[in-house]
């Protein structure tokens, strides 16, 4: 299953109604895959939700450091991969860390996303929040 960022939020913030939901989809996932603008973004989404900073970046070392979880590190051959779906699918509003979510997930033949984002379910896959 790929953790998007949504997913995480909502697993990260207790507070969040899909928080037990997140939980347990979590928890169930025999594969936890995340790349690195996920990562990124979820910092600054944290902070703008007002999220305590020190807990958030706990949580993303938390994320780096467990054996459980395997993270991609976007290179430039994934980038450029993402940017060339990006433009493929001008009718979209698809962000660039989704794109390089959809190329991995196509690329490993994965289906389940932990997230709330629609733009999964528009590339075929499965938005599990």
């Amino acid at each position: 299953m790929l953790l998007d960022t949504s997913g995480l939020l909502c697993y990260f913030d207790a507070a969040d109604d899909r928080h037990a939901n997140a939980d347990a989809y979590f928890h169930a996932a025999p594969l936890r895959l995340v790349h690195s603008y996920i990562l990124a973004e979820f910092i600054p989404l944290c902070q703008v939700r007002g999220l305590n900073r020190s807990a958030t970046l706990s949580f993303v070392e938390d994320l780096m450091l467990s054996p459980r979880i395997e993270i991609i590190w976007v290179d430039e051959a994934l980038h450029q991969s993402a940017f060339a779906l990006l433009q493929a699918r001008l009718d979209k509003t698809y962000s660039l860390c989704d794109a390089v979510s959809f190329v991995l997930m196509k690329g490993r033949g994965l289906m389940d996303a932990l997230t709330t984002d629609h733009h999964f379910e528009q590339e075929g896959f499965r938005r599990l929040l």
